[in-house]
């Protein structure tokens, strides 16, 4: 076994996912206490040029027309012989629904722990130390994981994307295990719908979470972003409940944003919504429960009824 860190980078479309950045930069630290490398592999089709902008201090390349599009039985398969080959301490992947559809299945088939939700990592007294952030971030879990290597998936905002780029050239290597005969193929990519504002542009968004209460109440909202001279957004429980658009969810599984603003109300603070908004200059938090982890990263917050405060911001604005 070695004190290697092996990251594997996300991309889509030509473009490295900001997560597997910011996985290179905590790595970079875990590594120095481990003595060992910070390995970045990255997986596609004609895609050479990505592979060289990770600071790493090695970056392997595997090539296959196979591997052109995510294709999570094709992935799994590669990451798994790379992690025979070079048994590295520590695998990490993003929490991304890339992530996680891969890490499960690389822990059973390695035999491998698996530790999810990660937020901090380090390296104690000869052991890997995580830890997990579990119950919607309510709870956070000190991990030590048994045995000499683990798969982690770790969430966005560990590190400073900028300390993970870099220029380190990308070694190609041979495809380490055959790709015939595979069960699951690529059909097409199929990108949400153009809605009727896009928030990913907006200066300053409203976003609004489960506790506004039902879609009667989203009016409420839309006066206050009125006022403020800005948008509406939302998590994902208030879109999957149809009171708004697809195209207005912030996390994950919807956009993200980087307004100067971002007032929330009534959103406790899950991983996968502050991987979506996280890069915000100035958060606002709005939730009567004063352990909501949204008050973690916020940079004001008030434990008030949102109905009274967002009556009381209007008054005020009027």
């Amino acid at each position: 076994m070695s004190n290697d860190i092996l990251v594997i980078a996300e991309h889509i479309g030509g473009v490295v996912a900001e997560i597997s950045y910011e996985i290179v930069a905590k790595a970079k630290d875990t590594a120095a206490a481990t003595g060992g490398r910070v390995v970045v592999a990255l997986l596609g089709s004609d895609a050479a040029g990505l592979a060289g902008s990770f600071g790493s201090d090695a970056t392997v390349y595997v090539d296959d027309p196979a591997l052109a599009e995510f294709n999570p039985e094709a992935c799994a398969k590669v990451i798994a012989a790379l992690m025979e080959e070079r048994t590295p301490r520590a695998t990490l992947l993003g929490s991304t629904s890339v992530g996680m559809d891969l890490a499960a299945w690389l822990s059973v088939k390695t035999g491998q722990p698996c530790v999810a939700y990660v937020n901090d990592l380090a390296f104690e007294n000869g052991a890997m130390l995580a830890t997990s952030q579990i119950y919607g971030g309510k709870v956070m879990a000190e991990v030590v994981p048994q045995g000499d290597s683990v798969v982690m998936t770790v969430l966005a905002g560990v590190a400073d994307a900028e300390a993970g780029r870099g220029s380190t050239a990308a070694e190609q290597i041979r495809l380490p295990v055959s790709l015939d005969g595979l069960k699951t193929r690529f059909v097409k990519l199929i990108a949400p719908e153009d809605g009727d504002i896009d928030i990913t542009a907006q200066e300053k968004l409203v976003a609004v979470g489960r506790g506004i209460g039902g879609d009667d109440n989203i009016e409420l909202a839309e006066e206050l972003a009125e006022a403020l001279g800005a948008k509406v957004a939302a998590s994902r429980p208030v879109t999957d409940a149809g009171w708004l658009p697809k195209t207005r969810q912030v996390g994950k599984s919807g956009l993200a944003v980087k307004p100067k603003i971002y007032l929330m109300l009534g959103i406790s603070g899950a991983p996968e919504h502050l991987e979506g908004m996280k890069d915000s200059e100035m958060i606002i938090a709005v939730n009567t429960d004063a352990n909501a982890p949204i008050f973690d990263v916020a940079h004001y917050g008030s434990t008030c009824d949102l109905f009274d405060v967002a009556e009381a911001m209007l008054e005020k604005l009027e």
